[in-house]
């Protein structure tokens, strides 16, 4: 699919779920005592890309990190890895930005290193920049099913079932 045919998919349909993402694990409806945890990303300073082996796109105005922190929680339907962007993450065009940004979300948590979950972050960082950048968290269930591109932006990065 073509970055056109797919912007077009991303301003026709793709949301990315509702701007509301739980805080903590009482309004996720979690059993009562259900914990959530959450990881800050720090900077080493090293913007290299060896962290994804690539050589970075330079983005001045906006250089990483692009993420903030992440954080786990618990919601009626399992775990979710809430990833909290950073301005900078929310606004850079660096060609790598998306590759850069996995890196500190697996340096945060390795455990999110699976291709759904990697797929779902992809459709996050292509779509949900663009039609609500102001999200709190791009949401990561690592129970929703691997599918196509196509698949993926029509259920607004929630293949499987609407977004917790």
């Amino acid at each position: 699919m073509s970055p056109v045919v797919a912007l077009g998919i991303a301003l026709g349909v793709v949301a990315c779920g509702d701007d509301a993402a739980p805080t903590d694990a009482s309004s996720t409806g979690a059993p009562p005592g259900a914990v959530t945890t959450a990881t800050t990303v720090t900077s080493t300073g090293d913007t290299s890309g060896a962290a994804t082996g690539a050589v970075p796109a330079t983005d001045a105005a906006h250089p990483p990190p692009y993420v903030d922190h992440v954080e786990w929680v618990q919601t009626a339907v399992g775990p979710s890895l809430q990833v909290h962007p950073t301005p900078a993450g929310r606004k850079t065009y660096s060609a790598d930005g998306a590759d850069v940004a996995w890196a500190e979300v697996l340096a945060a948590d390795p455990g999110a290193d699976t291709p759904g979950m990697r797929a779902q972050f992809d459709c996050h960082w292509t779509y949900a920049r663009l039609v609500a950048p102001d999200k709190p968290s791009w949401n990561l269930e690592p129970r929703r099913p691997v599918v196509t591109q196509q698949e993926m932006a029509a259920s607004r990065c929630n293949p499987g079932g609407p977004e917790e």
